[in-house]
């Protein structure tokens, strides 16, 4: 698969001042999460707020029917329309726009703050009968106070300050009433015994602050792998989870592919082959040293027996995205971006080594340096010496009784029939590829996998230009329906002489100017500008 990219870490190295301030924020891991609580508990907020005045006015028409002051609206009414209308803007601030989480921390104070106070407004606002008891109770303003922590924490000091202020508002309102003469009781001070359970809530909500608080910090801690911290998830693949990672010295950054062992099953003999196959990936990448492969930073074993691989970042997306978002590419970029795969593929066949997983959600094209249309080839999970005869079960692929391991869309025969295999199998896969980024479509297509893996088998391909409005040069024609003959050696001899292939074919021009233009168009903030385009990586490879 094609892994998602990150966002650099700063360069700065933090003073030990600082290191004491970062251990009393919230972690990465809760702040990631508040915007998200917060939209559903100012949702939640609104609803019940309704719900409880609807269901109020229909207890009073129930009570007594012949009573038309069911219908009328009230001071209480106001109050609640006015409590809905702010949870519903808050709703929608936080949805519309990207809000930086620590803003939304500090409006969820804010927000429990302002629902005790209308609450306490609600208990008030009437006058309250003088044969009803004063004495200590556990008010609707206490329970929120206790929730908000759970639901949008924040750290303990600013916990404490709006927790305190908000059980204050149930007080404060007593004593309102009571300068209105609509609350009689005799001193003032009863306002807060009556309510000082609700302070001692408050001082709950502080505990759990700091408990919610001290685990999101456990938990980053130990999400820590070798020298990177690891931040949000951003993929998933058969072969385990990818999320962002900091170097916590340098200021490179990083995308760690792991996989846990709860993630490998119960089974010995396949979390052994997984194992080793992530270790096989983890080797192979690391000994490759062509530019169009992805390059391997970092690959180890944490205590708790977690497997990880750090690479390097990555802008652009793959060609399957590249396709499904804008469309098939000119046979001018086709070429171009091929013969980059192609050099990759090149050394790596010329080590003896095939990758076997080539796909469009492999080949990866973005900006890298000065270049705008760079190739990157992912995921040498799969790769296998050319002269290895037994083939692995894997997980996030096909698999037939152990012999058939790849993408149904782009295996080549050699490979479904679990025949020995060389480089030239890459080669077909190349080829479907290709297929794809001229047509936008597959090579074959089928309901059910044997069925596809039948057509890959047996049926004859339609050349490229007669499935596309585009003009496919008949020379490329040729060249891709070569790649997807059934025999190997009916294909190209390597990836060099592939590369020569697509070098002659006459096609509109496309170079690091028509790519830095195009990328300026579809994806703007990713162009670097330059005052001279490079010379293409594939010429290097043609000139073998």
């Amino acid at each position: 698969m094609s892994w998602p990219q990150l966002v650099a870490p700063t360069l700065s190295t933090p003073s030990e001042g600082s290191r004491r301030r970062v251990r009393r924020d919230l972690p990465p891991d809760l702040l990631r999460e508040v915007s998200r609580r917060f939209a559903i508990m100012a949702l939640v907020g609104a609803s019940l707020w309704t719900i409880g005045t609807v269901t109020g006015h229909l207890a009073s028409w129930a009570m007594d029917p012949s009573d038309s002051r069911w219908r009328q609206l009230g001071p209480i009414d106001g109050i609640v329309g006015a409590a809905v209308l702010v949870s519903l803007i808050l709703f929608w601030y936080v949805r519309a726009h990207r809000r930086d989480p620590k803003q939304i921390v500090t409006i969820g104070l804010f927000y429990t703050v302002f629902t005790s106070a209308a609450l306490a407004s609600m208990m008030h606002v009437e006058p309250r009968p003088p044969d009803v008891p004063i004495f200590p109770l556990i008010s609707w303003a206490g329970a929120v106070v206790l929730m908000s922590p759970a639901i949008v924490p924040s750290t303990p000091l600013p916990t404490l300050i709006a927790s305190l202020i908000a059980v204050s508002m149930n007080p404060l309102a007593m004593l309102l009433a009571r300068a209105r003469g609509t609350w009689n009781f005799s001193a003032p001070s009863e306002a807060f015994l009556m309510h000082y359970p609700d302070y001692m809530l408050a001082g709950v909500a502080v505990v759990i602050s700091h408990v919610v608080t001290r685990l999101g910090q456990h938990v980053a801690k130990a999400r820590e792998l070798g020298s990177y911290q690891l931040g949000d998830l951003i993929g998933r693949g058969g072969m385990g989870e990818v999320y962002k990672a900091t170097h916590r010295m340098l200021a490179r950054p990083a995308a760690i592919k792991l996989i846990r062992p709860d993630m490998l099953g119960s089974d010995r003999v396949v979390t052994q082959r997984l194992i080793s196959r992530f270790r096989r990936e983890a080797e192979t990448a690391a000994s490759l040293r062509s530019a169009h492969t992805i390059e391997l930073y970092d690959f180890g074993m944490t205590a708790d027996e977690t497997l990880y691989i750090v690479m390097e970042l990555l802008e652009g997306m793959d060609v399957e995205s590249l396709v499904r978002r804008y469309g098939p590419m000119p046979a001018g970029r086709v070429v171009y971006l091929l013969r980059q795969v192609c050099e990759s593929l090149e050394e790596a066949h010329l080590r003896g080594l095939v990758h076997r997983d080539i796909k469009h959600a492999n080949i990866h094209v973005g900006p890298h340096g000065l270049y705008q249309d760079f190739v990157k080839v992912l995921d040498f999970g799969l790769v296998k010496s050319i002269d290895a005869v037994d083939i692995d079960r894997t997980i996030g692929t096909v698999s037939i009784e152990g012999q058939i391991v790849g993408t149904p869309a782009y295996m080549a025969p050699e490979v479904a029939l679990g025949e020995t295999v060389d480089g030239r199998a890459d080669l077909y896969a190349v080829g479907c590829v290709a297929y794809f980024m001229l047509t936008g479509q597959q090579v074959f297509e089928a309901d059910k996998m044997l069925q596809l893996i039948t057509k890959h088998l047996q049926a004859e391909p339609n050349a490229p230009s007669l499935r596309t409005e585009l003009p496919v040069p008949s020379a490329l024609d040729r060249i891709v329906l070569a790649c997807l003959a059934k025999k190997p050696d009916q294909r190209p001899a390597s990836a060099a002489h592939l590369s020569r292939l697509l070098a002659s074919v006459e096609a509109e021009k496309w170079d690091e100017e028509q790519a830095m233009a195009w990328w300026g168009i579809h994806q703007p903030s990713s162009v670097v500008l330059a005052s001279r385009p490079p010379q293409p990586a594939g010429k290097r490879l043609a000139a073998r």
